[in-house]
């Protein structure tokens, strides 16, 4: 299952830069995020819980950052077990940073897979599922840029 989109935050874009590859602050805009710790350099461990349609999941997830070009582009790849069902997620996203006029635009692509009983739930359900923690994402990075905020919520680097 592929997906891709983009946002834009008003702010210079080495600066999202920096706080995109911050893991704890990257992790505090993604919902149903625990537990992060840095496992080895560039690889971290969390847990993540999320509900897609009437079910409950709860995943181990190891993030692993395999190329960073700084200020262009993340590439990272994603594998997760869920707990109590059989399954496993893997991922690879790419997200890329571009000036424009008022800040940064953020496009991204994510490649994802499925099995066990998250996977028979269809495309569709999670495509949804997909875009609306894109949009939750969007807005916690938004919040975070937002000029009162911004000194306590951007990671010091």
């Amino acid at each position: 299952m592929k997906f891709s989109g983009e946002l834009s935050v008003k702010a210079p874009r080495a600066e999202v830069y920096k706080a995109v590859r911050d893991a704890r602050f990257f992790a505090s805009c993604v919902e149903g995020v625990s537990d992060l710790t840095e496992t080895a350099p560039q690889t971290y461990a969390a847990l993540f819980e999320t509900r897609v349609a009437y079910m409950k999941f709860k995943f181990k997830v190891t993030v692993e950052v395999v190329r960073a070009q700084e200020p262009d582009e993340i590439e990272a790849k994603i594998e997760g077990t869920p707990l109590g069902i059989v399954g496993r997620l893997t991922a690879s996203s790419m997200t890329r940073l571009s000036e424009i006029p008022d800040g940064t635009r953020i496009t991204y692509e994510v490649d994802a897979a499925l099995t066990g009983k998250l996977g028979s739930l269809g495309q569709p359900v999670l495509k949804s599922k997909a875009k609306e923690m894109e949009r939750q994402f969007a807005t916690r990075l938004a919040a975070a840029f937002a000029a009162p905020a911004r000194s306590a919520s951007i990671p010091a680097q």
